[in-house]
């Protein structure tokens, strides 16, 4: 497939695309997103001005903050995530978020005395929580018979301290719904009336690996990004699903068709800013994810982070791209053009012309400096950013 080219067509310039967006968003672009983490959250809340017909393929295998909680108690997937992009994309009022949304953004004291969070935690499972009283009936029903079912599976020591509520309605939800993600996902884009889709990638159980130039090799995703734990000073040589223990191949683990359908009915494919490795990268790992992707005919845009990103320590730009693909490549193929998987690299402007030319002349990928970042310049703005993406459609 020939690379496609950014620039303004004589017949749509990128104003009117963009006033088309704004005007009709409810008809907007199908942008599907690889992402994780909250790097794209608040992109994400501007992103609803432009289209309500993004869909975002979000990673559940973070084994860090109150994800791990849950994940230590019910041996499920990691939600944090997937409930953030949720609320990100939630509609707002003129009068600001709705009570639901309230509601599942709440997140337990961390510092309160025992009495204090004990008292607070059995009021919000009972259903009695002024939170919980204000969401409308009968979402509050549905919010509340999945916070008791929570209750019920929760082991007598689970430590509530720094929860989010939402986290523990999608837990109750998956619990009550034979361990399964998707019925209590939809379940709450209905009640949050949610712009866009958000679905975890795959819905399995499992962490991420990396094995380090060095030879090292480590699981588990706060191992990985730097945050939690001191950020491993060595280059990432490679990335891989595992359940704990073990690596698990990759062929075991496929892209679900649901999920395979919104790829292939995209009109853009973006790998967003977010951590090289554990954000993007790992959405990437499902066996057909790279298959679907060549096979789909639109734009496939990198935008890389801004500032510093401890999982690409040592990584030029160029070879950040190459980490993507090299993921890609092993399973689309070896053989598919690195043009097939990435039409596109667009950069802010700050990024060296040297950068940019080696992407080009390794891949053969265009690669694109715009003026994207805001004034702190470690941050896309986020307005820069959405106008950009819907241009190119």
């Amino acid at each position: 497939m020939a690379p496609l080219t950014i620039q303004r067509s004589a017949s749509v310039p990128d104003e009117l695309r963009v006033a088309r967006c704004l005007s009709a968003p409810h008809r907007g672009p199908r942008l599907v997103f690889f992402s994780g983490g909250s790097a794209l959250n608040g992109i994400s809340r501007r992103l609803k001005r432009y289209t309500h017909n993004s869909a975002h393929l979000i990673t559940p295998f973070d084994s860090g903050g109150s994800s791990e909680v849950l994940r230590n108690a019910f041996a499920m997937p990691a939600v944090g995530d997937l409930r953030s992009r949720l609320m990100a994309l939630a509609e707002e009022t003129d009068l600001g978020q709705p009570d639901i949304v309230r509601l599942f953004s709440h997140r337990f004291p961390v510092d309160a005395a025992p009495a204090v969070l004990e008292s607070e935690v059995e009021q919000v499972l009972a259903g009695e929580h002024p939170l919980v009283r204000a969401v409308p009936q009968p979402m509050r029903m549905l919010v509340v018979s999945h916070l008791q079912s929570f209750a019920q599976h929760a082991p007598v020591d689970f430590d509530y301290a720094g929860g989010s509520v939402g986290n523990l309605v999608i837990a109750g939800g998956y619990l009550a719904n034979e361990r399964l993600l998707e019925p209590v996902l939809f379940m709450m884009s209905k009640m949050m009336d949610v712009l866009g889709t958000v679905r975890s990638v795959v819905d399995v159980n499992l962490h991420i690996g990396a094995e380090y130039a060095d030879g090292r090799v480590v699981i588990g995703q706060k191992e990985i990004t730097g945050k939690e734990l001191p950020p491993p000073e060595e280059r990432i040589q490679r990335l891989f699903l595992s359940d704990g223990m073990t690596e698990v191949p990759r062929a075991e683990i496929i892209l679900p068709k649901r999920n395979r359908r919104l790829i292939q009915k995209a009109d853009l494919i973006c790998y967003p800013p977010g951590s090289l490795f554990s954000s993007v990268g790992a959405n990437l790992l499902p066996a057909r994810v790279g298959q679907e992707i060549a096979a789909t005919q639109v734009p496939k845009v990198y935008v890389p982070s801004l500032g510093c990103d401890p999982e690409s320590y040592g990584m030029s730009l160029c070879e950040q791209v190459g980490a993507l693909l090299d993921i890609l490549w092993s399973d689309a193929g070896p053989e598919v053009p690195a043009t097939a998987l990435m039409t596109h690299v667009i950069c802010d402007s700050s990024v060296p012309t040297s950068e940019c030319d080696a992407v080009i002349e390794r891949f053969g990928i265009p690669c694109v400096p715009l003026p994207v970042a805001d004034e702190t310049g470690k941050r896309y703005d986020a307005t820069s950013f959405c106008e950009m993406l819907v241009s190119l459609v």
